[in-house]
């Protein structure tokens, strides 16, 4: 059995006939049971790579496999997607979204969830419309993290929030994911992010410029991952 979760070859996404592709060429393989940060500046790609992961985009050329097997009904069985933008329903109580993905995937643990919420304080009975944003995004990421996944897909989970918010998002990252399961954060905000980083992938203007262990960037070029990204990104 491979330990792969993410394999991509010759990876490609173009909207347009013309003009420059969003990913192009782009070749991964990520393992299971690693905290990975797919990082770049706005622009580079990663929300195209990540839609196409969660089966939302298409490929314009290439391959994808998640866990060995193409985008579809058994991929998403076990990818849980965190999207970049406030996917809440409006008039749902916080209990009413928590148990509308219950019955949604199979591997949804309420009991979490309502564990995670109440450290939080949540109020059950108030519908999501009225949470501030910092709580609408702790919410949003407690029901993508109450799934048993084995691929967590996470768009810019902290971007716009306050550092302890930030600093909550991560610990619940942190805490709530096994060790058979992959987290995959996509950010700009490298030094947020980078303690709970074990593997990183930069991307610029669609292609991967490097694939490597936090460890090995450190180690190798004796900086952290946020001092060699600006290093890296330097115009």
């Amino acid at each position: 059995m491979s330990d792969l979760i993410l394999e991509t070859r010759a990876l490609s996404k173009r909207y347009q006939k013309v003009g420059a592709p969003a990913l192009w060429n782009v070749d991964l393989e990520v393992r299971k049971g690693r905290i990975v940060g797919l990082l770049g500046p706005n622009g580079s790609g990663k929300t195209t790579l990540i839609k196409m992961i969660a089966g939302l985009l298409t490929p314009t050329s290439g391959e994808l496999l998640i866990d060995g097997k193409a985008p579809g009904t058994e991929t998403k069985a076990i990818v849980s997607y965190l999207p970049d933008h406030n996917f809440l329903t409006g008039w749902m109580t916080v209990e009413d979204t928590i148990n509308y993905h219950a019955d949604f995937f199979a591997d949804f643990r309420r009991d979490r969830a309502l564990d995670m919420t109440g450290r939080l304080g949540l109020d059950l009975r108030q519908k999501t419309k009225t949470l501030s944003k910092g709580n609408q995004e702790k919410l949003e990421l407690i029901l993508c993290m109450s799934r048993d996944a084995g691929l967590y897909l996470l768009d810019e989970p902290i971007a716009g929030v306050d550092p302890a918010t930030r600093d909550y998002i991560l610990q619940t990252i942190l805490s709530n994911y096994t060790e058979n399961s992959t987290v995959l954060i996509s950010t700009h905000l490298i030094a947020d992010v980078e303690p709970a980083l074990e593997d990183v992938i930069f991307l610029r203007e669609g292609r991967i410029l490097l694939q490597s262990t936090v460890d090995d960037i450190r180690e190798k070029e004796g900086k952290s991952v946020d001092e060699y990204f600006r290093e890296v990104f330097k115009w």
